[in-house]
């Protein structure tokens, strides 16, 4: 009898094959405990997913760490979606890790508060980040599904407070696992429509993994990155989720949202209705102040005798400048007089012939007209003029004679005989 042999690489080939063309394999959900969790350098995560009897080796690769809501820890109850195939390596079967989701509401509550821990560190749930709302928005964008209650109440109400505005759907699952993904695409859709002024995203009320979705953190950055405001408005008043944080606003359910982003007509109504009043009546103010202002301007004497008002004070004013200018000119005139008088004097005690009044006269060589001051610098025979305070006299020097030097200069005496007295 011929044996066949094979490899073990042909074993585990043939074994893998099998597992692999197994449908159930192929996709399933797996409930179970975490233990001996590790993150490898490489990003890859590896841990043990076991019960009270089993337990499976579970692999989770970088490329769908990523997706985590949260951190998985030992002991943490915890649903693994994936699928079955073998380690070549050592031959053993293990369970290929897609997603995996919190069990139970401890292991959720867990895995929220490490999310929530998270973003808040990055600033998504920061205070001044926060937009106020439009006060009359033309269109408004909601993400919620088509077939529920809360899409009717948002219109509803919508079209009761504020007809003019728009309402633009972007239709998502608003629970399981398909619906972070549904949301987070529906807030991107409505951002890339100009006309959309803010967005409501939320869903009528429901249990805690119903309303699941909205705690996901692609819901949560999808919220942040708006170019809009959003208004977050999931469940009822009691109920919270990461997007009510990361929202610009949140309502407590989705009339509440409606209310919010609409003006109420009859209110805005009521309030033009009150402008206007205090309109008038600040008009009618107004123009009382005004006609009071005028009659009393109206009595004043500056409207009843203008020219009297104006020409009159500028009329005694110009009297007064005149009398002033009179003054000042009257005393110039003294002021020069008397200083004219003094120069006069001044020039009179300089003049030669005052001198030639007190008996003095003036010797000039005859011809020339040169003054002689000394009597060395005539010859005798000399002809000379002399001046007297009246007349001249035209002489011939007889002899000339040395006199004693005074202090005003050296003198000399002439004897003179004269011709012909002028």
């Amino acid at each position: 009898m011929d044996v066949r042999f094979v490899t073990v690489s042909e074993l585990t080939a043939r074994i893998r094959a099998l597992i692999e063309g197994d449908a159930f394999l192929g996709g399933l959900w797996v409930r179970g405990e975490v233990s001996n969790f590790r993150r490898a350098s490489s990003g890859h995560s590896y841990f043990t997913l076991k019960d009270s009897s089993c337990a499976v080796r579970t692999v989770l690769f970088r490329s769908r760490s990523r997706f985590l809501s949260f951190s998985p820890e030992n002991g943490m109850a915890v649903r693994v979606r994936g699928y079955v195939s073998v380690f070549d390596k050592d031959g053993t079967y293990q369970l290929y890790a897609e997603e995996i989701e919190p069990d139970g509401a401890g292991a959720m509550h867990q895995a929220l508060e490490q999310l929530k821990a998270r973003l808040s560190a990055e600033g998504l749930f920061d205070a001044a980040r926060k937009r106020p709302l439009p006060l009359f928005p033309a269109c408004i964008g909601v993400v919620t599904s088509a077939s529920g209650a809360a899409l009717r109440d948002i219109l509803r109400i919508t079209g009761r407070r504020w007809p003019l505005a728009a309402v633009v759907l972007a239709p998502a699952t608003v629970q399981g696992s398909a619906a972070p993904e549904e949301i987070a695409r529906g807030i991107g859709l409505l951002n890339g429509l100009p006309e959309v002024d803010v967005i409501v995203v939320g869903r009528g009320g429901g249990s805690v993994e119903e309303l699941w979705a909205f705690n996901s953190e692609l819901v949560a950055r999808a919220v942040y990155a708006s170019r809009v405001p959003v208004v977050a408005a999931v469940g009822h008043e009691t109920d919270w989720t990461l997007a009510d944080f990361v929202a610009d606003v949140r309502a407590s359910t989705p009339s509440a949202a409606a209310e919010l982003v609409t003006p109420d007509r009859s209110e805005l109504g009521l309030f033009l209705a009150r402008l206007r009043e205090r309109l008038a009546g600040a008009v009618r103010r107004s123009l009382e102040q005004r006609q009071k202002r005028l009659v009393d301007l109206g009595g004043r004497r500056i409207f009843r005798d203008p020219a009297g008002v104006v020409c009159g004070r500028r009329s005694e004013i110009l009297d007064h400048l005149a009398a002033r200018l009179v003054m000042a000119s009257q005393l110039t005139l003294q002021q020069g007089a008397a200083r004219q008088s003094t120069l006069a004097g001044r020039l009179e005690s300089l003049n030669p012939r005052a001198v030639l009044a007190r008996g003095y006269s003036i010797c000039t060589r005859a011809g020339t007209g040169e003054i002689i001051d000394s009597a060395d610098r005539l010859a005798p025979g000399e002809r000379v003029d002399v001046t007297f305070h009246r007349g001249q006299a035209g002489c011939t020097v007889d002899e000339v004679r040395g006199l004693p030097t005074f202090e005003t200069g050296g003198f000399g005496e002439v004897e003179l005989s004269s011709n012909t007295p002028d």
